[in-house]
């Protein structure tokens, strides 16, 4: 393949500001669409035993375009296996790879649905690039969250043992609390205020612990809201004090900049 062919398809499947390059990204979003769609599909028993046939002959020309344009791309790239080891480079791979495993391993055919990670390209190929930047202070207010949400989640630890241990020794085996682990689940369901049902207290006592236990539940739901809420607010304050430039109103900074890189004014 001559340098210029490459270039041109480099564009074609890498590039989204021509023409072309957005018509393939398009096409390409569309194919990863219904393939998922057929993923889905072929897993409901009735159309599985009445479309399956032709559901597989769908997915595999999926399964072998990917895998043809997965190649292209690692072809046509400079930095191949800076490519290969991208996240989008992994990405592709493990779109296409279940499918190759299903010979083993039926089942791991769905996990092609890994594909739909694709879709992130909606983001460069529709100028979003603006929303994945802001989950920068999402990223930024969990990672200063995380002493507090560990200190949280050793407590919960704490009172799901101690409350799994105490209906372990009132309700019993007898009540279908079998062992500590098992009471621990039921504590962890409680605490979550999910509450399945398989295992509920009978003994007036273990009602009486059951009921604080979930009055306590709905209290702890709030904490790591808050917490999060709070470090939100904290990180978009200081994203917005420090994002534009007082002399030239330039907002293309990082967030611990002190001088703007357009006039080297003091932010």
């Amino acid at each position: 393949m001559s340098e210029s062919l490459k270039s041109k398809l480099y564009e074609i499947i890498f590039g989204t500001d021509t023409p072309l390059g957005k018509t393939y990204d398009v096409f390409l979003i569309i194919g990863i669409l219904l393939s998922s769609i057929l993923i889905m599909l072929e897993s409901i028993a009735s159309i599985q035993l009445k479309y399956g046939s032709i559901i597989n002959i769908f997915e595999w020309i999926f399964v072998v375009l990917f895998t043809l344009e997965y190649f292209l791309r690692l072809y046509i790239v400079k930095r191949k296996k800076r490519y290969a080891f991208s996240f989008f480079g992994i990405i592709d791979l493990l779109s296409v790879l279940p499918a190759y495993i299903g010979f083993l391993i039926p089942s791991a055919r769905y996990l092609m649905l890994i594909r739909v990670f694709r879709l992130l390209r909606l983001f460069r190929v529709f100028k979003m690039v603006r929303y994945v930047e802001e989950s920068g202070t999402l990223m930024r207010a969990l990672r200063a969250s995380k002493p507090k949400i560990s200190v949280f989640l050793l407590t919960i630890m704490f009172i799901v043992v101690f409350t799994g241990s105490l209906m372990y020794i009132i309700e019993g085996p007898q009540n279908g609390f079998d062992n500590i682990p098992e009471s621990m689940y039921w504590a962890i369901v409680t605490v979550s205020t999910v509450g399945y049902g398989d295992i509920s207290p009978q003994t007036n006592l273990g009602k009486i612990v059951s009921s604080l236990l979930m009055i306590v539940a709905y209290g702890i739901i709030a904490v790591p809201t808050g917490i999060i809420t709070s470090e939100i607010h904290s990180a978009t304050k200081k994203s917005a004090k420090m994002a534009t430039c007082p002399h030239c109103f330039s907002e293309d900074h990082s967030i611990d900049a002190m001088f703007c890189n357009k006039c080297g004014g003091k932010l």
